[in-house]
């Protein structure tokens, strides 16, 4: 079985989350939509029909004969089955949605935007895709019970140590894990350690949380469920119903509520989001879809935040902020509620981050992780910088 998984036409509602990765890889639970899917069919790798700037970096992988995805949406038994059971030249729709297909590259090329050459076959099951980035934070605890549910069916879990309190049995340890003088409940939500994860002395957690690998809270920390701490990333202060894609840090207090950070992303001291608006009214917030703001249906919102983007010590975030790719923010006030990629400033105004200076701040970083900030990575935020002008309106 040969999977790839395609971003539709609904990709630009995912931004800035998916300005640097296909759908298939955001988190949501443990694991990411790709790493959920390869689980379920026993895969080892797949691979991705996304846009050209990022196919460098997110590989085709296509074979004569494929299955394709959509990057949204989540597996599940029913599903499963319905799209095994495709045969060649087919798609799966529901409500004009493309959830799946088998076929060749050639069909492939117009799943982004419509059912094209596949004969259309009608789904009647329910299905779950990632719409908003807000959907995230929302749908976090059912995919965080789902994940921990199929990652430990079968497995022992590691023990801690007697220093902890543990509330409820439902937790899972992974090799390497640790943790110490800490409360974990786990009777509101699942909580997974993953490998080589460390909870520190005093923190408090309330499940559920998906702690990944290689990640840790720091001293004292506060989770509230369901939160997931991406893999290699620093997690301090307060943090209520948040997911931080991975290779981020917010490791000093502050609160972060309702919120999704992606990658390379550093919290300053103190840095604060409100998740609530003082008249408790609905949240709204910048969607590059309507070049404008868009309702969410929510009453508890608060920042999304894209890759490599950074906040100075004591920042404020407005509720329903969303903040672009390479972004830094600081001084005092709030800045405005939609910050463009490549900002620099924050309240009294901003200017542009130049990309040799993002180069050299996301290569640095990127280092202290192992990893290397190549051409690619280099081809994808020079792509990014030109294309964001638009927004970056002290430029015109």
């Amino acid at each position: 079985m040969n999977v790839i998984f395609f971003d539709d036409n609904q990709r630009i509602h995912l931004l800035p989350l998916c300005y640097t990765r296909p759908a298939a890889d955001l988190r949501c639970g443990i694991l990411t939509l790709r790493e959920k899917w390869e689980l379920f069919y026993g895969l080892s790798q797949s691979g991705s029909l996304t846009e050209d700037y990022l196919q460098t970096k997110f590989p085709l992988r296509a074979a004569s004969e494929n299955i394709w995805i959509n990057g949204r949406l989540f597996p599940c038994e029913k599903i499963g089955k319905a799209i095994e059971n495709l045969q060649a030249g087919q798609s799966l729709v529901k409500d004009g949605i493309v959830l799946a297909a088998k076929g060749s590259a050639e069909q492939a090329q117009d799943l982004r935007s419509s059912v094209g050459s596949f004969d259309a076959q009608t789904y009647e099951g329910d299905a779950t895709l990632i719409r908003f980035p807000w959907d995230i934070f929302s749908m976090n605890h059912d995919a965080l019970e789902a994940d921990f549910d199929r990652i430990t069916a079968g497995r022992t879990s590691q023990k801690l140590p007697s220093t902890n309190t543990v509330l409820g049995d439902r937790i899972f340890v992974e090799e390497g894990a640790t943790a110490e003088c800490s409360i974990l409940n786990t009777r509101s939500g699942a909580i997974y350690l993953g490998k080589d994860s460390e909870v520190m002395e005093g923190s408090v957690v309330r499940g559920g949380l998906a702690l990944c690998e290689h990640a840790a809270l720091k001293l004292s920390t506060k989770i509230y469920g369901a939160t997931t701490i991406g893999p290699h990333s620093k997690v301090g202060g307060e943090v209520n119903n948040s997911v931080i894609i991975g290779y981020s840090n917010k490791g000093h207090d502050g609160f972060l509520g309702n919120s999704v950070l992606g990658e390379w992303c550093n919290l300053g001291a103190d840095t604060n989001n409100s998740n609530l608006k003082n008249n408790y009214a609905e949240v709204k917030v910048w969607s590059y879809a309507r070049n404008g703001f868009a309702r969410t249906g929510l009453q508890f919102c608060g920042l999304v935040m894209g890759d490599h983007s950074k906040s100075g010590i004591n920042t404020m975030f407005n509720t329903g902020t969303v903040v672009g790719v390479s972004a830094n923010i600081f001084g005092s006030g709030f800045p405005r509620n939609f910050v463009p990629s490549f900002s620099w400033g924050g309240a009294q105004g901003f200017e542009t981050f130049s990309l040799n200076k993002a180069d050299e701040v996301a290569e640095k970083m990127m280092a202290r992780r192992g990893l290397a900030y190549d051409e690619t990575e280099k081809a994808i935020m020079k792509h990014l910088f030109e294309t964001s002008a638009e927004y970056r309106v002290w430029e015109s």
